[in-house]
């Protein structure tokens, strides 16, 4: 008689290329990139750092009413896009921007949709952040944890019915392993051997639950090896271990048809949203520490700039080129008109049935009643 223990006493290794430095490991093995290619996933991190900075002070303004950073994380959201083809379906959560940047989505784009007028995609009917566009196969964020990830075995499945060469590529924090919906896509994923690469970004915290909280396992990588599901555990705050492992576990899902998690430990240096306060349950230190000595962009940078493919001249135009972009930008979504009070009820249903309509109506008799509490600078 013998029991499987609970947990090997030796941890899954890491995969690093980098090392803090932006030195490359001894002996490590990754997939090249190119001066275009490693350029491109630089700028993209300065520019998703900067929309960070900026977007977190037009909320403490109160211009807008939420927003989230990716600080800390900008090497997991610019390097995994990068890997994938514009093919591919990404199911995100919500701390994976980047991603659609790298797509194409401009900066106007995600400003329109935080401010919510007219142009924003979803008309004013999402939260800020909650980004989606059918253009770049990036389905819209939605708040609810984990849901995004047995609809993405769906995805990835009806991919393998039509014969595509792609995959669908969904998103999640360590937190949303603790939802059934986490285990139900992995067993979904692995017993109908869907082309499905899962990306969970393990930074530490889910919200101000600490990861000890969180699970006994050793980390998310073991839980894929539970569903019978090829997993591999890379250094998040490494862009390039993350372009490799993503490039190599997309060719993995697409040729031989089966599911691949990848664990990406990283850290989250940012508040969890505009509406916490992490310095309630963490030190200061700790995040100073991950800001400053383990900064994802700062050692991509090193590496970008020994190759001789950057310079300080490019650094200072990069920057001041994007800041100016995203305060016009903000210029134009505020002067923008806000989506009119209809488009709360249609969109759905082809004839709106009674029961909206008795909605819309109580609505505009309140509206016309106490005039002063409602906005006006939504049309009526």
């Amino acid at each position: 008689m013998r029991f499987i223990s609970e947990s090997p006493e030796k941890r899954v290794p890491c995969y690093r290329v980098l090392d803090d430095n932006g030195e490359i490991v001894k002996y490590s093995n990754y997939v090249q990139v190119s001066k275009e290619m490693g350029v491109k996933m630089y700028s993209d991190m300065v520019t998703l750092q900067t929309m960070d900075n900026i977007f977190y002070e037009v909320q403490r303004q109160g211009r807008i009413s939420f927003y989230l950073t990716q600080m800390g994380e900008e090497a997991v959201n610019i390097a995994s896009a990068a890997a994938l083809a514009p093919d591919d379906i990404i199911l995100p959560q919500y701390r994976e921007p980047g991603v659609l940047l790298w797509r194409g989505f401009t900066l106007q784009q995600f400003v329109h949709q935080c401010f919510g007028n007219t142009h924003d995609f979803g008309k004013g009917r999402q939260m800020p952040i909650h980004y989606g566009s059918n253009q770049h196969n990036y389905f819209t964020v939605s708040s609810p944890i984990a849901t995004q990830l047995p609809q993405a075995v769906g995805a990835a499945y009806s991919l393998k019915m039509d014969g595509k060469s792609a995959c669908a590529v969904t998103f999640c924090g360590d937190g949303a392993t603790s939802e059934g919906d986490f285990h139900a896509a992995m067993n979904f994923a692995a017993v109908m051997e869907a082309p499905v690469v899962f990306i969970c970004r393990n930074n530490g915290w889910a919200i101000s639950t600490p990861v000890e909280d969180q699970f006994r396992s050793d980390g998310i990588v073991v839980k894929g090896k539970a569903y019978g599901i090829w997993s591999i555990r890379v250094d998040g705050n490494d862009a390039l271990a993350v372009y490799s492992a993503v490039h190599t576990a997309r060719e993995i899902a697409i040729k031989e048809k089966r599911p691949v998690l990848i664990e990406a430990l990283t850290y989250r240096v940012g508040h969890h949203s505009t509406s916490d306060d992490s310095t309630k349950y963490r030190g200061t230190d700790e995040i100073e520490y991950w800001k400053m000595a383990r900064n994802p962009v700062n050692r991509f940078k090193r590496w970008v700039e020994r190759n001789g493919w950057w310079s300080d001249k490019d650094e200072l135009e990069l920057r001041s080129s994007v800041r100016k972009q995203l305060m016009h930008a903000i210029q134009v979504a505020e002067k923008a008109q806000k989506p009119p009070l209809q488009d709360l009820f249609n969109d759905v249903y082809d004839q709106i049935p009674s029961n909206l309509q008795e909605q819309e109506r109580l609505i505009r008799k309140t509206i016309e009643k106490h005039p002063k509490d409602y906005p006006s600078d939504v049309p009526l």
